[in-house]
């Protein structure tokens, strides 16, 4: 059965942030993720998870300024030192709450350009030895141009042949369906490919990105597929509710924790 993990970014919003981790677990959630932790202290964080049972399965490194539309530094040439101080501010919240997966955004970078590349494969290298002491897990995601214009890494298949030719235990790929089906379509196929380097998977409906419970993709089935293939990772429910959180959550029903 999946592991799910109510991302608190995106649902449970009727509630304060911290206040969401009490309303994920009474909803039947074990685990949560979220964008970004850096604006609440990490030992807050810590408490809610550890009062809840909760596990914290992923969330981002530093964006930069996400609001005025930046996506990470990883890309940028000019950017590195950048990248370098957003692994410190990341450590803290991620010894606090024992997170073992990070999402390194690429940031906004024409796929084509070659200074691009390689500045994202130094980052890559550098992330992954700054947190493998941690026992932690550097994620890279795919995002489809339509919700990410200009985003970099814009192609699940090229994600997948990075990770494999770069060959660091602990660099991985996210793999979100939602953003795959918008680049590529063949999700099942490709995740019977690419599972062995996934390190997370995301869902949503396509193309609304809401409740996985229709649309253009059959998530039963994938659930299916994924206890087929022996994935023991987290599902992350990257979703925005149709409306109050847990009226949207018959789709969970059937997966709650202790059902």
């Amino acid at each position: 059965m999946p592991r799910f993990a109510a991302n608190l970014s995106l649902m449970f919003t009727e509630h304060a942030f911290l206040d969401r981790f009490d309303a994920a677990r009474a909803a039947g959630f074990d685990a949560v993720e979220f964008l970004f932790p850096y604006e609440v202290d990490p030992d807050a964080i810590a408490e809610r998870l550890q009062r809840n049972h909760l596990t914290q399965a992923l969330f981002n490194l530093p964006p930069g300024d996400w609001a005025a539309g930046e996506k990470g530094f990883a890309a940028l040439p000019d950017k590195f030192d950048e990248l370098q101080r957003s692994l410190h501010t990341a450590l803290p919240y991620a010894l606090a709450t024992g997170v073992k997966r990070l999402h390194l955004l690429a940031g906004n970078a024409d796929s084509r350009d070659g200074a691009a590349a390689l500045a994202f494969r130094r980052s890559l290298a550098v992330a992954a030895h700054f947190f493998a002491p941690h026992g932690i897990d550097v994620m890279i995601e795919p995002l489809n141009g339509r919700d990410a214009p200009g985003y970099f890494l814009d192609d699940v298949d090229h994600a997948h042949t990075l990770v494999r030719e770069m060959g660091i235990p602990n660099l991985k790929l996210q793999f979100d369906v939602y953003h795959c089906q918008i680049l590529h379509g063949d999700v099942t196929t490709r995740l019977r490919e690419m599972l062995p380097v996934v390190g997370h998977i995301q869902i949503a409906s396509v193309p609304s990105r809401q409740e996985p419970d229709g649309e253009e993709l059959n998530y039963p089935f994938l659930f299916a597929e994924l206890d087929r293939l022996g994935y023991a990772g987290f599902v992350g429910a990257e979703y925005r509710p149709r409306g109050k959180t847990e009226d949207g959550l018959g789709w969970f029903a059937s997966y709650r924790a202790g059902t």
